[in-house]
């Protein structure tokens, strides 16, 4: 008998693994909130006797080296990875038993791509493979980015990651089970996957990188990569250097009078509020990004890297989440935080700052009139339609361009309203009249717009 759980790690958009028999199990890839793999190794009553990582992640902090220590288990690493702590080093071809009694064993299989040192793991039963963990190798129906360890190496990894793929297709049963890690958001994989799960079989089918030649396949594959957070330039050297424990205790407690000097001081303060109720009625100079969307993708993303942050929440438990979900890209501790809504964040005699919101019928109601339409969506989402005469800064890059936003009432608009809501809080705070347009970006043609396609 052997089990295979999924951690999902939504926010993110990647996944994690806890599989094993009765007694004994291993942890594939952990997140950095390593009490969610203890939970649920509880639930079943299994040991963790060992924490693998297929590779060095770029997109997150690993909770691998201390959900080691904390559960006793073997921590194993590929071996050509650069990394900066005792670990098992793993190779090619090297087998671990997991759990004697279910007869579960991993197999390395090498599978450079992702990174060149990226392994998967075959879980065998009986020496039958039954399910394989590939990480940012073969994932749902594409396969993970190459370009996230150094400019030079991509074409060299786009090529790795084809024949990579073509292994495991190669090596193991059709009725194996592909469990990757990234992929289901995840801005490590090269395109976005459809579906949750997949087999070996349905990859030979339906996977670019098992039904097209190997150039053609590279040269999509690297015409199609999107830009890339800039947080993640932090990540490996943070797991190559070995992940601090975390800390998800409260933080201090802001007033409003504090909450006024970090403003005032330059430091990020962040309201995680939905966009509506921030629309609604705001600290004037804070920014909106909301608990329930990719926190942690675009707060990392957009700050100054180190820079303070004071969290502003509507609940203990809205702020709980979002100290949880901001420690998995390392940023460990809020400054401060506070919780309720404007009436305690404000000082007396202060009032709330707001700004309007609308659909793209309501900005083609303002037909003719003075307008700047900002798009704030990729590039890669922009070629494929865009609203004539619109003005497109990237949301990532929007802190440091604001300069470039042309005067006059800016509609600021993304694919459904989330990143719009960033924007326009950045936009508010620097003192430009916006409107945030919380609408579906499909709805832009039908509504009257122009929408042109380059």
């Amino acid at each position: 008998m052997f089990f295979v759980d999924t951690i999902e790690v939504a926010g993110l958009g990647n996944r994690s693994y806890l599989a094993g028999g009765e007694r004994t199990a291993v942890v594939v890839d952990p997140p950095r909130d390593i009490d969610r793999v203890i939970a649920a190794a509880a639930r079943r009553g299994v040991r963790i006797s060992h924490v693998v990582e297929t590779h060095v992640h770029n997109d997150y902090v690993t909770g691998g080296l201390e959900l080691a220590r904390v559960a006793g288990a073997a921590y194993l690493v590929p071996a050509a990875a650069r990394v900066s702590f005792a670990r098992v080093p793993v190779a090619d071809g090297d087998r671990t038993e997991i759990d004697a009694e279910a007869g579960l064993t991993l197999r390395a299989l090498a599978t450079p791509g992702h990174t060149p040192h990226h392994t998967s793991y075959v879980l065998e039963e009986n020496g039958a493979a039954i399910a394989v963990f590939t990480g940012g190798s073969l994932l749902i129906g594409t396969v993970g980015r190459p370009d996230l360890v150094e400019p030079r190496l991509t074409e060299g990894l786009a090529r790795a990651q084809h024949a990579s793929a073509r292994r495991l297709a190669a090596e193991l049963p059709d009725e194996t089970a592909v469990l990757p890690t990234h992929g289901f958001g995840s801005f490590c994989s090269s395109t976005q996957s459809e579906g949750g799960d997949t087999t070996i079989g349905k990859e030979k089918v339906s996977n670019e990188a098992l039904t097209r030649d190997v150039d053609s396949f590279v040269a999509d594959l690297l015409a199609g990569l999107d830009d890339v957070p800039a947080y993640y330039t932090h990540m490996g050297p943070a797991n190559a250097a070995g992940p601090a424990p975390v800390d998800l205790t409260p933080p201090a407690v802001a007033d409003a009078g504090e909450i006024a000097a970090r403003l005032a001081a330059g430091e990020w303060v962040v309201d995680l509020r939905n966009r509506v109720a921030f629309a609604q009625g705001h600290v004037a100079g804070s920014f909106n990004f909301e608990a329930e969307g990719q926190l942690a993708t675009y707060l990392a993303w957009l700050i100054p890297w180190g820079k303070p942050v004071t969290l502003l929440a509507e609940s203990p438990e809205q702020l709980a989440a979002a100290q949880r979900e901001l420690v998995r890209v390392g940023i460990d501790r809020p400054a401060a935080a506070a919780t309720g809504g404007p009436a305690q964040w404000l000082r007396e005699g202060e009032e709330p700052a707001a700004f309007a919101r609308g659909t793209f019928a309501d900005l083609a109601g303002r037909a003719g009139d003075d307008v700047v339409v900002l798009d704030v969506r990729r590039a890669s989402e922009r070629s494929d339609g865009y609203i004539e005469g619109s003005v497109h800064i990237p949301i990532h890059t929007l802190p440091r361009r604001l300069g470039e936003v042309p005067d006059g009432e800016v509609w600021v608009h993304c694919a459904g309203g989330m990143r719009a809501a960033v924007a326009a809080s950045l936009l508010d705070a620097a003192g430009r009249h916006v409107v945030a347009v919380d609408d579906a970006f499909d709805a832009a043609g039908k509504a009257g717009l122009t929408v042109r396609t380059p």
